[in-house]
C-alpha cells in the first residue's frame, strides 16, 4: 500500500471505472525546502490519479529517462517516487486536477497554475526548476518564444532565484521526443546543477 492507504500502481493495474472515479482528483507533492530540481508536470493523469503517484502511467517516460541521465542510480518505480527526496529531487505539477489528457485544461487553469507554482517555488527555493512540457510553460506564463533548456531571459517574475528549465515531456504521447532524446536534456540538466548521485539521502 502507499503512505495515503492506496494500492500502489505495482499492485493493481486500475480498471475503467478507478480511473473514471480519479477525475479531477489531485496527487500530492512530493517536495522539500532545498531540493536540487523540483520537476513539474504539466497535470497529473488518470493512472496518478487513481494511484496517488507522479507519472504512473505504464508508458511514461519519466522514470526510466530520470535514470538514464543519471539523476537516480537505478529506475525507480512510481510507488517510490518519495525517495526522491534523498536525492535532492522533488515533482510538482502546473495544474493540480487530474485529467485524461492535457488537452482538457483551460488556458486559465494553466495561468492560474503558474501564478501558484511561482508561489511555491518561492516557499521552496530549489535550485532550479525544470518544467516538462514547452507548451504547458508557454502558456502559464505567456512566454512564447520559450525554447526547450535553461531559460536565460525572460523568466518570469518571482522566479529569478531559482534556475529555470523546460524540458521535454515525458508523456508517451509525446512523440516528437524518444526516450533517449528526453534522457538527453535530462542530463543536460543534471550537469547544470552539479547532480552526482549515489545512494538515497548521500553525498551529492
Amino acid at each position: 500500500m502507499s503512505e495515503t492507504g492506496k494500492p500502489t500502481a505495482r499492485q493493481f493495474r486500475p480498471g475503467a471505472e478507478e480511473l473514471a472515479a480519479a477525475r479531477d482528483r489531485t496527487v500530492p507533492d512530493v517536495v522539500a525546502p532545498g531540493l536540487r530540481v523540483l520537476f513539474c508536470g504539466i497535470n497529473p493523469g488518470l493512472w496518478s490519479g487513481a494511484t496517488g503517484q507522479h507519472f504512473a502511467r505504464p508508458g511514461n517516460r519519466f522514470w526510466p529517462a530520470l535514470h538514464r541521465s543519471g539523476f537516480t542510480p537505478r529506475q525507480l518505480r512510481p510507488e517510490e517516487q518519495r525517495e526522491l527526496l534523498g536525492y535532492g529531487l522533488g515533482i510538482t505539477n502546473v495544474v493540480a486536477r487530474t485529467t485524461a489528457k492535457a488537452d482538457e485544461l483551460t488556458a486559465e487553469e494553466y495561468r492560474e497554475g503558474g501564478a501558484a507554482l511561482v508561489e511555491r517555488v518561492a516557499r521552496l527555493r530549489p535550485e532550479a526548476l525544470a518544467v516538462l512540457g514547452i507548451g504547458a510553460y508557454r502558456t502559464a506564463f505567456g512566454r512564447r518564444g520559450a525554447v526547450v533548456g535553461r531559460q536565460s531571459e525572460g523568466v518570469p517574475a518571482g522566479l529569478g532565484g531559482t534556475e529555470v528549465w523546460v524540458l521535454p515531456n515525458p508523456s508517451g504521447l509525446n512523440a516528437h521526443y524518444t526516450l533517449d532524446g528526453i534522457a538527453e536534456e535530462f542530463r543536460r540538466l543534471r550537469e547544470a546543477v552539479g547532480e552526482t548521485v549515489g545512494e538515497a539521502g548521500g553525498e551529492r
